[in-house]
């Protein structure tokens, strides 16, 4: 027989309930209370919200080093898309959500972390009619930033072609809320024993890992990017696209698989890991079987460009 009780014990049960992962988390937000937060058993959304039992929401994750955070505003502008898309502002202006990010990521006393932003359709209901949601919801929370080790880097991953296919290009360009098919990729590759799946459209060509952008180079040392048709545009890899722009030809370009076993290098980017070399493909080598110069140079760069142009955290 299940108990029936008040708020003061159901809260007390709550709070002494087994949660993993909250080791990680430092600091918290949601946009309807007001507060910044540190205690991660209160880190909860309601369960009417539509970003919960429908999916009906979009996110963005960001990196902050050293006191600094990278790309903030090539973020913000992301998610300004993929909310629109999907006919979905934000509880608060767009310039007032990037001043919030900074506040609750300075809120945390951290000077490294990783950023989470959510938002949501909101709550009001169990349907699936959007108008059940009068107020759009915003959770931001900031946990911990565990980097990779330079034996991660030196070693280079192990790709694959996963079974999952692309998403269909109008929701692959999205980053929403929805990312089963990204979840089935990633257990499929932990699972096989790889570290990366890559998965193809319906033409066969390359499209992007679970939740990294994957790019080559060639024999002639030109760095192909395939279009971003089945694939999110990753704000890693097209700001390393710029600022090695001046160093190797880059050309946008559909990718097969053939492309990517004779390429000289196979390069997957995104927030959390800069740029890092895949050297086995399908369990078969990629040329010389270690990370490339341009992988290297790619890495370099966008350490450096966060150093100089990251957001101050203040």
């Amino acid at each position: 027989m299940i108990k029936k009780v008040g708020s003061e014990e159901y809260i007390d049960a709550m709070l002494s309930a087994m949660r993993a992962g909250t080791e990680k988390v430092c600091a918290f937000y949601e946009h309807r209370i007001g507060l910044i937060c540190s205690d991660p058993k209160l880190m909860l959304m309601p369960w009417d919200d539509h970003l919960v039992h429908r999916g009906d929401g979009v996110f963005e994750s960001i990196k902050f080093l050293n006191g600094k955070m990278y790309q903030l505003d090539p973020h913000i502008r992301r998610m300004k898309r993929s909310a629109r898309s999907i006919y979905l502002e934000p509880p608060c202006s767009w310039a007032e959500l990037s001043d919030i990010i900074l506040e609750v990521a300075a809120g945390s006393g951290v000077e490294s972390g990783m950023v989470r932003v959510l938002l949501g359709r909101g709550g009001g209901g169990f349907g699936i009619d959007p108008s059940e949601c009068p107020v759009p919801s915003l959770y931001i929370v900031i946990y911990k930033y565990e980097p990779k080790p330079e034996s991660w880097y030196e070693k280079g991953l192990t790709a694959f072609k996963t079974s999952i296919p692309a998403k269909q290009p109008y929701l692959a360009t999205i980053k929403s809320i929805d990312y089963l098919p990204n979840v089935l990729m990633k257990r499929e590759a932990t699972e096989k024993g790889f570290n990366i799946p890559f998965c193809f459209d319906n033409l066969n060509f390359l499209a992007e890992g679970a939740t990294e952008n994957v790019c080559i180079v060639n024999s002639e040392g030109t760095l192909h990017v395939p279009q971003f048709t089945n694939a999110l545009a990753g704000t890693t890899l097209t700001r390393a696209t710029q600022l090695i722009a001046d160093e190797v030809e880059i050309d946008y370009r559909a990718i097969s698989e053939d492309d990517i076993l004779l390429a000289k290098e196979v390069i997957v980017c995104g927030t959390s890991i800069d740029a890092v070399g895949v050297v086995r493909y399908n369990k078969k080598p990629i040329h010389d079987v270690r990370p490339g110069p341009v992988c290297k140079r790619m890495r370099e760069l966008l350490q450096a460009d966060l150093a100089k142009n990251g957001t101050p955290i203040k």
